[in-house]
């Protein structure tokens, strides 16, 4: 376990989550920000790209566990992610649909940004998130982040205009 929140914990994810990763990356609605559902290779690649980062940073995105049933609703963590010409420490949070609204993904942010800055120490942590993506964004919010900046990527062939909500160390 990596976190640990009242309704939640946090882990890494193994190759024996893959099935709970289709329910999320293989579901229209929940994939509307990211252009549509995955592809059964593109669930693996992703699942591959959250080991690689295991090993390379110590954290990506872990699944997320609901206590009560021990069983993964979602993922959230925190990913290295390219912004402009730079890096960004980011917190990234995707649920099963089943459990949106019910305070899981800010729950879950909260503890990653704690995480982020008493662990590893960062002096900033931000969420990149789709300008149509309102449930992300008041996520960001409630986590007490500000839109920063904006930026348009291209992903799947269209140009999406995302923002950058930022929360910094203060004092």
């Amino acid at each position: 376990m990596i976190l640990e929140t009242e309704r939640l914990y946090l882990r890494e994810m193994n190759q024996s989550d893959y099935e709970s990763l289709c329910r999320i990356l293989q579901d229209n609605e929940t994939m509307y920000a990211y252009e549509g559902a995955f592809t059964d290779t593109e669930v693996q690649e992703w699942l591959d790209r959250q080991i690689a980062r295991y090993k390379k940073y110590n954290f990506g995105l872990w699944a997320v566990i609901l206590k009560d049933t021990d069983k993964m609703i979602g993922q959230c963590g925190l990913t290295m992610q390219p912004w402009k010409d730079t890096e960004v420490l980011e917190i990234g949070y995707l649920f099963e649909k089943i459990y949106w609204h019910n305070g899981y993904a800010t729950e879950s942010a909260r503890a990653c940004k704690k995480y982020a800055f008493e662990i590893l120490k960062a002096n900033e942590v931000c969420s990149i998130i789709r300008d149509t993506n309102t449930a992300s964004q008041n996520v960001a919010l409630r986590n007490g982040m500000k839109i920063e900046d904006k930026w348009i990527k291209h992903y799947r062939g269209v140009y999406m205009l995302h923002y950058r909500y930022t929360a910094k160390i203060t004092g």
